[in-house]
């Protein structure tokens, strides 16, 4: 009870995650994957046109915005194969591997020189290309990932040097302010931008801010507001072990980090009207920027226009000034833009259905870019029922959906597009209130995974994800964007595909 406490966890939280490892989470009952027509909107040139405008016209007349970047994760997944490398018994790559391209083409990556440097500091002088051809790959490779070297492996994703530019290099954080900058420009000149980052990682960041900051500010003409803030120890849950009994070392509970559903916390705290949500990883040179900022102000100036009509409809009904032809036309802007319906739309008359509509009308909404498939990995969007009968727009992952159900294999084999994370939020009612964010939250979509700790196998609680249940009761669009506005960096030798280069 003291260790809970501490953590700002109740009793009955705990007892009810232990009864969710139990009981499990239900699979989604899906009614189709979204495509293009069936709740993927594909604007026309002339719709874009007029939307960029309205984004203009939004930050012109003082409108704010902010953008919310998940940056807690550390960068050990990207250098798998080097951590393998360095691990093996082989002292040099095998031909063909992701290990032995990175190390012939380490002159293109934009942490040469940084390593180079690091390497002649630490081997006597010898530089990258002096220990590989004297065949000590496995040093080059050392000073990539290990605490000796330049410490990738344990840094954070969004501190690693991944692009060359005029002004020198950058890495992620670096060029997620610079984006916002160029799209994301107060009035009155401010970029505003919120980075949720790991404890152990903050002052790292903090460090690397106050020198970005002010040069970008001084290049850019703009004042950058830079806030942080941890994942909260209260949104952590707690493992258990297979038999589902409490998980412990050394008599204390372990508890792990709820995932990014537990972000929702976080951007609750927020205090912003509109909001831009991208991972840290999915950033672009000056060079190839253009799609990725032409379609954030797509995204976003759609989403204003379908806030002014949300608000418009929400007058007509506080008004009392509504039709039955008007009341039909609200019905058919949910099923059109919002892709969502329910009995209610065709069984609820005069006051009944406007009470109802009002309801549904005055919510959280956001617009997802969504991109074709090309073989890139991601989340897909669907539309799927919920509890109260209604069907809405959601992004799945694979592991909400029963795959034992042949129905449900063939609407996934449909699916056309794929979530990229690149979503734009409004998270204030039509009369500038906040939404409490926590409550339109679908507890029953998070998920059950396996872990071990110290070599002991344990469960695990994800939460609902930030993009997928802890938006579930949002008003929801999905927007086609080009797959030219996703560069995510997965592994390291993803930056040396051509869009990571200048």
């Amino acid at each position: 009870m003291a260790q809970l406490g501490q953590r700002g966890v109740s009793e009955e939280t705990l007892l009810s995650q232990v009864e969710r490892f139990k009981t499990g989470f239900p699979y989604l009952k899906i009614y189709d994957s979204a495509r293009p027509g069936e709740g993927i909107t594909v604007l026309t040139p002339q719709e874009q046109d007029a939307a960029v405008a309205r984004w203009d016209e939004y930050l012109a007349k003082g409108g704010d915005v902010c953008k919310f970047v998940p940056a807690s994760g550390a960068a050990s997944r990207m250098f798998k194969s080097l951590f393998s490398f360095v691990d093996g018994e082989e002292a040099t790559a095998a031909a063909g591997s992701d290990v032995d391209a990175l190390l012939k083409d380490i002159h293109n990556v934009a942490f040469f020189e940084e390593l180079d440097a690091q390497l002649r500091h630490t081997h006597d002088g010898k530089g990258v290309d002096q220990l590989l051809a004297e065949g000590a790959q496995k040093e080059v490779v050392k000073g990539i990932i290990s605490p000796e070297g330049l410490n990738y492996g344990n840094l954070p994703k969004g501190l690693l040097t991944f692009h060359t530019s005029e002004n020198g290099t950058r890495t992620p954080v670096e060029e997620q302010l610079v984006e916002g900058a160029q799209s994301a420009r107060q009035a009155d000149g401010t970029v505003n931008m919120h980075l949720t980052v790991s404890p152990a990682h903050r002052e790292a960041f903090t460090r690397k801010l106050s020198e970005a900051v002010p040069a970008i500010e001084s290049r850019m003409g703009v004042k950058i507001n830079v806030t942080m803030s941890e994942q909260k120890a209260s949104t952590d849950t707690v493992a258990v072990n297979e038999d589902n009994s409490l998980f412990r070392e050394n008599g204390q509970l372990v508890f792990r980090p709820g995932g990014h559903g537990a972000l929702i916390q976080n951007l609750n705290d927020l205090d912003a009207t509109v909001v831009f949500i991208k991972n840290i990883d999915n950033v672009v040179p000056d060079s190839r920027r253009e799609s990725t900022l032409l379609y954030k102000k797509i995204i976003a100036g759609y989403l204003i226009e379908l806030h002014d009509k949300v608000s418009a409809y929400i007058d007509i009904i506080d008004s009392r000034q509504y039709s039955e032809a008007s009341l039909e036309e609200i019905v058919a802007f949910l099923r059109e833009r919002f892709s969502f319906d329910a009995p209610e739309l065709s069984n609820l008359k005069g006051e009944d259905l406007a009470t109802y509509l009002r309801v549904k009308l005055d919510r959280p909404m956001r617009v997802c870019g969504m991109v074709r498939n090309e073989g890139e990995p991601g989340g897909g969007p669907y539309i799927t029922f919920n509890a109260d009968g209604s069907r809405s727009l959601q992004i799945l992952e694979s592991t909400q959906i029963d795959l034992s159900k042949p129905e449900n294999r063939e609407m996934m084999a449909k699916a056309t597009h794929f979530n990229p994370v690149d979503l734009v939020c409004y998270v204030k009612d039509h009369e500038g209130r906040k939404y409490d964010l926590p409550s339109h939250v679908d507890s029953e979509t998070g998920f059950i995974s396996s872990k071990s700790l110290h070599g002991r196998s344990l469960k695990a609680l994800e939460l609902p994800g930030l993009w997928n249940g802890a938006m579930s009761d949002w008003n929801t669009a999905f927007v086609e964007v080009p797959v030219s506005t996703f560069n995510p960096v997965k592994t390291v030798n993803d930056l040396l595909r051509p869009q990571h280069q200048g």
